[in-house]
């Protein structure tokens, strides 16, 4: 592959589920890769030397501080002179009820998930601005359109939050030609996923019944999962890099990723439309009297 189309990628949670397999697609096309995680010993364990190549690895915690993750994005920059796509796919989801997780586990859920996505971007852009050239993606989940299940609502919110900043830098970057794809999988049989415990700072009883019933559905689904997340990383390689099942088609701004990630956005939006029509004459008609139509 010559120089001039070869991409080099940063990919944040490599450890385990869609970041070690997108590692394993994107070296597959010939492509470059600085794969990070928290603990670097565990990725020299998954990616044997004679496999890095075109394959650096680099200890990044994205919950760090906005100076350390923006220290290691400097180290990454330094490895091949340029970063072409940076996918923030690090993150992991707190199972709490609200009242008992409260602002404490919602703080220590966003670290992760939405401030590590905003640390790792921000200290990318300045260099992609520079060549005013770059592809900015975001992990975010369908739960953000299922918030009612709980114990996952911090998780959800989370990966609502990273959609609305998606958008916001699309809008942002498009001058810089910048792009941002934001990706919202259903279930994928990725390991550990619903391995955390319920996280209770302020226990409620009244809610014990409804938490560990939703803690069991969550551990039954665990291995069961019908998405394979290697099929889709080869479908988030063919987007970027607009090959295989992507050629010729328009870029997304989303890509959901999963049947039942499909069935659960369109039911959401079709729920919004079904009550925006039920008040639509009650709730549009506030405007001062003598305003005009538009």
């Amino acid at each position: 592959m010559g120089a001039q189309h070869q991409k080099i990628w940063l990919i944040t949670g490599t450890s385990s589920g869609f970041g070690k397999r997108l590692v394993v697609s994107v070296l597959a096309r010939g492509d470059c890769v600085i794969a990070t995680a928290r603990n670097i010993e565990k990725l020299k364990a998954i990616f044997p030397a004679a496999e890095r190549s075109r394959l650096h690895l680099l200890q990044l915690d994205v919950s760090d501080s906005p100076e350390v993750v923006q220290q290691r994005m400097k180290e990454a920059l330094s490895v091949w002179g340029r970063i072409d796509v940076v996918v923030n796919n690090a993150g992991y989801g707190v199972k709490a009820v609200l009242e008992e997780g409260g602002s404490l586990a919602a703080l220590t859920q966003f670290q992760t998930n939405i401030f590590g996505v905003l640390n790792v971007t921000n200290s990318v852009l300045p260099h992609m601005r520079e060549r005013r050239s770059g592809t900015i993606v975001i992990i975010g989940s369908r739960s953000a359109w299922r918030p009612e299940v709980s114990p996952a609502g911090f998780y959800a919110a989370s990966k609502a939050a990273v959609h609305a900043i998606g958008e916001t830098y699309a809008s942002e970057l498009r001058p810089f030609g910048i792009r941002v794809l934001i990706v919202a999988p259903g279930a994928f049989r990725t390991e550990g996923v619903h391995a955390y415990p319920a996280t209770i700072h302020n226990h409620v009883p009244a809610y014990d019944a409804a938490r560990d019933a939703g803690m069991a559905r969550f551990a039954a689904l665990a291995g069961h999962e019908r998405g394979d997340p290697a099929k889709a990383m080869e479908l988030l390689v063919d987007v970027v890099k607009g090959e295989g099942r992507a050629a010729g088609r328009d870029w997304p701004l989303w890509l959901v990723l999963g049947r039942d990630a499909y069935t659960d956005v369109r039911a959401k939006c079709n729920r919004i439309l079904k009550t925006m029509d039920a008040w639509e004459d009650v709730a549009t008609d506030l405007e001062f009297s003598d305003c005009e139509q538009l």
